[in-house]
């Protein structure tokens, strides 16, 4: 009996010890991770690398610890330089900061806390950035990590476009189109997935599917004069610039290019930039023309626009000074 309760007072002890233990490892790494974050926000990263180390060695498994992984893995990107690409010391710089990321992404991704959550996707971020072409240039590592952050939130589009950059990077295409419209589709409402879209198909000479997409955003915010203006762009670009263009093509995009200013003006007739673009297209369409006495009036048409459109740029600029 006397062995049993001896047992147990011993066990008591040693409990209650390795509780002491931890509390002082716990407290221990929050000193540490203040004292880390403060160096942190000077910009004092060769300071705030082995405090966050001692954080998290003190406690590993505590909520600092698992914050501090991300800010030691900056700590070290921070560090890093560019322009010393090749000097191992400085190479070493980035390889921990992907071990830390990673470290990061995999505990805080997993944490119930919204704040650690945000924290892991910053990691993830981070990890894919610490792969591209300036800093450690391995897409192959990048696009699982760009797969998991699909996964984890399939309604955000930043991943998609980031692997589908990857992909147009890399020369496959098919991939690269397929990852654009699913990164349009996962939110349709944001106009950014149209002109990523066009964006990409811009890129690649599509200039009818660049229309396209463009034409899809306008067609789902139709009281927005800037859609409708982007469309006008794009067809002054092609008109100005491709020189392989027939006549009646050029002729063609440039009357579409004003219908579409048109309808931004319309919707707001002191759009400045709007009319700037107007006038841009009635001078390519004064260009093409054969009657004098039209491309004359085209011309002081366009003349008139600038005119208006300089006169608004002055009321706005005395407007935000008084």
């Amino acid at each position: 009996m006397r062995s049993l309760v001896g047992t147990s007072l011993v066990m008591a002890m040693l409990a209650l010890g390795f509780v002491g233990c931890s509390k002082v490892g716990e407290l221990k790494a929050m000193k540490a991770f203040k004292a880390a974050n403060a160096a942190y926000q000077q910009q004092d990263y060769k300071k705030a690398v082995p405090l966050y180390e001692e954080a998290i060695t003190s406690a590993p498994d505590t909520q600092a610890a698992h914050q501090a992984y991300f800010f030691l893995g900056n700590s070290y990107d921070q560090q890093y330089k560019p322009s010393k690409k090749g000097d191992a010391a400085n190479d070493q710089l980035l390889t921990r900061a992907v071990d830390n990321y990673s470290k990061a992404a995999e505990t805080l991704s997993a944490s119930n806390d919204p704040a650690d959550k945000k924290l892991g996707k910053l990691s993830l971020d981070y990890l894919v950035a610490a792969y591209g072409a300036d800093k450690l240039n391995d897409p192959s590592k990048a696009e699982p990590v760009l797969q998991k952050m699909i996964q984890a939130e399939p309604g955000e589009p930043t991943a998609y476009f980031q692997l589908a950059k990857l992909y147009e990077d890399a020369g496959v295409y098919d991939a690269a189109e397929k990852m654009y419209l699913a990164g349009k589709d996962a939110k349709p409402a944001s106009s950014d997935g149209y002109m990523q879209v066009a964006g990409y198909y811009n890129r690649q000479g599509q200039f009818d599917k660049t229309i396209e997409a463009l034409e899809q955003r306008a067609k789902r915010e139709p009281n927005n004069p800037e859609a409708f203006y982007t469309i006008s762009t794009f067809y002054w670009d092609k008109a100005f610039r491709d020189a392989h263009l027939k006549e009646a093509e050029k002729k063609d995009y440039v009357l579409k290019g004003i219908e579409a200013v048109d309808h931004a003006i319309q919707i707001k007739p002191d759009y400045a930039e709007a009319l700037v673009y107007k006038g841009l297209l009635l001078r390519l369409q004064a260009n093409l023309e054969k009657d004098p006495a039209k491309q004359k009036q085209l011309l002081q048409d366009a003349d008139k626009l600038r005119d208006k459109a300089n006169e608004l740029r002055k009321q706005k600029a005395a407007g935000s000074t008084d």
